[in-house]
């Protein structure tokens, strides 16, 4: 059976709170410690937003507890990514990470600035062969171990989203090509994991959690808990069935379970730590009127019209039109004040006391 380790946490102790979890579940274990170790960062937006990209308190809870336990910090190496609505530089600085990251002596890695390589899988893919013509990854990562570092919230294509989907943003910008058959995708990408990574891990941040329709345009809610897992598979199957949803109903878990990936089903994973047997918090799937209409697109309409408005030269109107419901009408009407009141709780302030780097 596969095992997720389920600890409580405070702003008080959280970065002792993590240490306990990591070597709870003997996170070294999994690891070939004669390569170095990726740590993916998650950035779902370039603004700050509660439960949206990765913690600071997350990333330097691992970066302390791989240092202190014997990895060099020249072998770690902090990765994320652009999407075509996301400015990574400007999501790290906004988020904090930059000046964590210094505390330790990590240098980040954009894959903006990376070279990339052509990947050919040796498994059966089921969709990425006929999405992209090709299969190409940063060349940094590959041969590495990797850590992911979501943070527990929903999302409007896969209900909810965590370590699977953290992998997503490895890929070129042109991922979004991808959207009509994400489940698919997410499930090729965890195999092709399986294959260049000697060593996977995810430590998931749900201190404070998404609701709703994320990754962007959420409401949060403080939960405080962290998980932990090898699995997968089993981490994202776990927080679905906190959230109130039956992982084996989500499409992108059965699939991986299906193909021997992971373990979705919660009958057959062992949590560790917190009872959470009584746990459900009964979320619901939600949209946006920006997520209804990509929903029309590849969902109900011919495949050309989707290559014709989101995969041809006149595909910008569309980055304008996330950009413009999310930044401007969103964040003016929602955001703002939902995370003004966030940055008024235990929570917000440990956020507000972790160092700003300058511009």
């Amino acid at each position: 059976m596969s095992k997720v380790y389920v600890s409580k946490a405070s702003p008080n102790t959280i970065i002792s709170d993590y240490q306990k979890l990591l070597r709870k579940s003997g996170y070294l274990k999994t690891f070939d410690l004669s390569v170095p170790t990726v740590i993916k960062i998650n950035l779902s937006w370039t603004r700050f937003y509660p439960a949206c990209s990765s913690w600071p308190w997350q990333l330097e809870a691992v970066l302390k507890t791989l240092i202190e336990d014997g990895v060099k910090p020249k072998d770690i190496i902090p990765v994320e990514n652009r999407t075509v609505v996301t400015k990574v530089e400007k999501g790290a600085f906004n988020n904090k990470w930059l000046p964590v990251l210094k505390k330790y002596g990590v240098k980040m890695h954009f894959l903006t600035d990376e070279p990339y390589v052509d990947y050919t899988p040796k498994s059966k893919m089921l969709v990425m062969g006929n999405v992209f013509h090709k299969i190409s990854l940063p060349k940094i990562i590959v041969g590495k171990n990797i850590i992911h570092l979501p943070t527990m919230k929903m999302h409007v294509f896969t209900t909810n989203t965590g370590a699977m989907k953290n992998y997503f943003g490895m890929l070129r910008t042109t991922r979004h090509y991808a959207h009509r058959n994400i489940h698919e995708t997410l499930v090729d990408l965890l195999a092709i994991q399986e294959e260049i990574h000697p060593g996977r891990f995810a430590v998931m941040d749900g201190t404070t959690v998404g609701k709703g329709s994320g990754p962007r345009a959420m409401e949060w809610e403080e939960k405080g808990y962290l998980l932990a897992s090898s699995d997968l598979v089993s981490i994202d199957a776990i927080a679905a069935k906190m959230m109130g949803f039956n992982p084996l109903k989500l499409d992108y878990l059965k699939l991986a379970q299906e193909g021997n990936l992971g373990i979705a089903d919660p009958k057959k994973i062992t949590v560790v730590g917190e009872d959470i047997s009584k746990v459900n918090w009964h979320y619901k799937k939600r949209d946006t009127l920006a997520s209804k209409g990509q929903k029309l697109i590849y969902h109900h309409a011919p495949i050309w019209v989707e290559k014709a408005l989101l995969q041809s030269a006149i595909v910008p109107w569309s980055y304008f039109a996330s950009n413009f419901y999310h930044d401007r009408y969103w964040w003016n009407r929602f955001g703002r004040w939902r995370t003004g009141r966030f940055l008024k709780t235990d929570w917000g302030k440990l956020f507000t006391a972790y160092p700003q780097s300058e511009k």
